[in-house]
């Protein structure tokens, strides 16, 4: 008994500790889920096109007319069928929303209708739909997060990290980016930096980025052809600085057309299925001009980074790409348009490059230089999340003497962006839901919204050795005790059982009543969080009991200090979101 207590003690994890384990669990389940996405995504492009080339632009151009004209619609359709049924026999209570779920929901997130809409998207991306596959590979990562959570029964504001991990894992594996990943999550969706959620942000997207790396090596996502010179002269920074802030002129615009693409479809006559054939109708007719304009615009970026476009031909397939990009958005489709987002931005700096060196010849910015500060400029500019575009940038292609112009145009884009669009992609569906009052203010909060129920407790009559074996089970330093009608009188604390450990005879005679604290802190659930952040000030241990009154003194349950902390930090006022699709930018 005596060792098993002092293993009990020393080798029992902190709940932080506790905390990175499973985040890092999360991590690797994301990478997992993301490898097995992108491999089904692929076996489904082969049997649509019956090409297995490098990437989806390469396989519709040995497609015929008609055949890329069918390969979309097809795909649409059966995007659509996926949805309309699927939701339908789900009949979740739950939302699918991982955003919702982190920034306002209790942290539950639905897995059949989040594996229905993940199957959607499959179908939709696998086709050619111009969207992006980070949106599911997030959703899936968020359901399994989710999953997790609620098997281990964790608090509301845990399992809301939990889900926030897994959305963090998620981009990681998508981009093969951990720094991206966690910021994306604390930036945009928490809006908060604080490290009792920042830490696991970055221990599952690291974790998920050595996992997919292990499957799909570890070369950057975009590489450049010829390396960054350096700034030869502190002017050479100023077209940097105008691309940002044509970029930021540009973004709202670009937000606007996508909503206004929203509300066309939605309001067509007809059933959602025949809206995503649509889109995929569309995208297949503006394939048949140009097939660049399927996928989510990686092939084209990387074509932008290693030869020059005539400015002519790369105008039209930056129109077409805006068309299929609103149509695919507009109809409904799941997915994200982050990448999308990026290729936009990677043609507006690799036109404004062919422009600047036509002004001013001796500039040492080659073409791959102005793509990728469009990327990081216009991300910047759309997602009102300036430190995260530029870290993406940096870590899509691991060349740091971009940083410096990409930092200018970045915080230019974010500014000028805000002067004239007040909301970023993510702004609309989540502010209705907000208003609908689903999430509370920090003012608002109360002990009793964080509380956990069914704390460890043992009556006070309880001998010893249920008391030693009640620490046995369980990793917390102080045990409840309660009498016969469920009234608190107060805590055992393991320390102070250790010294009967080595008299037993003694310890035989001892009940919980002989050692219990009976000026244990308690808390009752209408009292604010800040009150209770003070009873911890002058507590060490990590948990305050709470009490319906202090006159009947009913144990309701126990409030823990990493969930007061969590409820601090992610309870301040987040950036503006919106998950209409289930794609980090969409």
């Amino acid at each position: 008994m005596r060792l098993r207590v002092w293993l009990a003690e020393f080798l029992r994890p902190t709940e932080l500790q506790a905390t990175l384990f499973w985040a890092g669990i999360i991590g690797v389940l994301s990478a997992l889920a993301s490898v097995g996405f992108r491999d089904l995504a692929k076996v489904i492009h082969i049997v649509l096109t019956g090409y297995s080339g490098d990437g989806y632009v390469e396989s519709f151009k040995q497609l015929t007319w008609w055949h890329r004209l069918l390969v979309p619609s097809l795909g649409g359709l059966a995007a659509g069928m996926t949805l309309y049924f699927g939701m339908r026999l789900s009949q979740a209570k739950s939302s699918t929303d991982y955003m919702e779920a982190i920034a306002l929901g209790d942290g539950v997130v639905s897995s059949r209708s989040s594996l229905v809409k993940c199957a959607s998207a499959l179908c939709s991306i696998s086709s050619g739909g111009s969207i992006g596959r980070e949106g599911p590979l997030v959703q899936l990562a968020a359901m399994l997060a989710s999953l997790i959570g609620r098997r281990q029964r964790v608090s509301t504001v845990q399992l809301r990290l939990y889900v926030a991990c897994g959305a963090a894992a998620g981009i990681a594996s998508a981009y093969n980016a951990p720094i991206t990943g966690a910021l994306f999550v604390a930036e945009i969706i928490l809006g908060s930096l604080a490290m009792e959620t920042f830490g696991p942000l970055v221990f599952a997207s690291v974790i998920s980025t050595m996992t997919v790396q292990k499957f799909l090596g570890s070369d950057p996502l975009y590489q450049i052809s010829m390396p960054i010179t350096r700034l030869t002269s502190n002017w050479e920074i100023l077209p940097a600085a105008l691309l940002g802030l044509g970029a930021g002129l540009a973004a709202p615009w670009f937000l606007r057309f996508l909503r206004w693409c929203e509300r066309m479809l939605s309001r067509l006559p007809i059933p959602a299925y025949l809206r995503l054939t649509l889109g995929g109708l569309i995208v297949g007719a503006l394939a048949i001009v140009s097939p660049e304009v399927v996928g989510n615009g990686y092939s084209v970026i990387n074509q932008l980074l290693h030869r020059e476009w005539l400015w002519s031909g790369l105008l039209l397939v930056l129109a077409l790409k805006l068309v299929a990009t609103g149509a695919t958005f507009g109809s409904g489709a799941v997915g994200g348009v982050f990448t999308p987002t990026l290729f936009v931005g990677a043609c507006l700096g690799s036109l404004w490059g062919d422009a600047w060196r036509m002004v001013w010849h001796g500039t040492s910015f080659g073409s791959g230089v102005f793509v990728l500060i469009g990327m990081g400029a216009f991300l910047a500019g759309t997602t009102q999340a300036p430190l995260m575009a530029i870290l993406m940038v940096f870590e899509l292609t691991l060349d740091y003497q971009i940083i410096l112009p990409l930092m200018l145009a970045c915080v230019l884009s974010h500014y000028t962006a805000r002067a004239f669009e007040g909301e970023s992609i993510y702004a609309e569906s989540l502010r209705r839901k907000r208003h609908g009052g689903a999430r509370q203010q920090l003012s608002a909060l109360r002990v009793g919204d964080i509380m956990r129920h069914e704390p460890p407790t043992v009556l006070e009559t309880a001998p010893f050795a249920e008391i030693a074996q009640k620490f046995i089970k369980q990793r917390f330093n102080y045990l409840y005790v309660v009498d016969a009608e469920n009234r608190f009188q107060g805590a055992v604390s393991l320390h102070d059982i250790k010294a009967h450990l080595n008299e037993p005879d003694l310890a035989a005679l001892v009940i919980a009543g002989d050692l219990v604290i009976q000026e244990f802190p308690a808390v009752t659930p209408d009292e604010s969080l800040m009150d209770a952040l003070g009873r911890f000030t002058r507590h060490d241990g990590e948990r305050l009991a709470v009490i319906d009154t202090p006159g009947s003194r009913h144990l309701l349950g126990s409030i823990a200090k990493t969930d007061l902390l969590l409820a601090l930090a992610e309870h301040k006022e987040p950036t503006e979101i919106s998950a209409q699709q289930v794609g980090p930018a969409g």
